[in-house]
């Protein structure tokens, strides 16, 4: 699915695709539409900020949570946009700085114990599991490449398989209007 906002004469393209799609599939049945433009971020929508100021990238009904969405930035870089399950958003560069490739969109989401502010991490499984759904410090997001498995920390880009690479990390803010 591709997903397109437009905000004045800037256009930026977003795309998410189903296992077994074909790269250029048509959007989803029943993808919300403004102004007639089929895939137009309507309702609430995520924003990334550039040094331009903010921009839409896609709706929050784009998102799936645990899964990535690939998007194209107004400078033509590509970001990796993420939804955590407890409804968190994270936005850093989708070039993988091992191999080159732009995938870390695709990769598998987690999360470890270990904050670099130094919070505790929670002693016993229940404090664990509440920690991860709460989003509670000592535990930092993250996702893995699909290809070498290195984590970036989806808070702060920084690898946590070898602190010295990391990814850009974009500011981003869910809007309703």
């Amino acid at each position: 699915m591709t997903i397109t906002a437009t905000t004045g004469p800037d256009t930026t393209t977003a795309t998410r695709q189903s296992p077994g799609s074909p790269p250029d599939a048509a959007p989803a049945r029943g993808t919300r539409t403004a102004g007639g433009s089929v895939g137009t971020a309507v309702g609430p929508r995520l924003e990334v900020r550039d040094d331009r100021g903010w921009f839409t990238v896609c709706g929050l009904d784009d998102l799936v949570p645990g899964r990535g969405v690939a998007a194209l930035l107004r400078d033509g870089s590509q970001a990796a946009v993420f939804m955590d399950r407890a409804g968190r958003t994270y936005v850093i560069g989708n070039r993988d700085p091992f191999t080159g490739a732009y995938v870390l969109s695709r990769g598998l989401l987690g999360s470890t114990p270990g904050d670099p502010a130094g919070a505790e991490a929670p002693e016993t499984p229940d404090e664990r599991t509440r920690s991860r759904e709460t989003g509670r410090s000592g535990w930092a997001p993250f996702v893995a490449s699909p290809l070498l498995k290195q984590r970036f920390d989806l808070r702060t880009g920084r690898c946590l398989d070898d602190e010295s690479v990391s990814v850009p990390v974009f500011r981003s803010r869910t809007r309703t209007h």
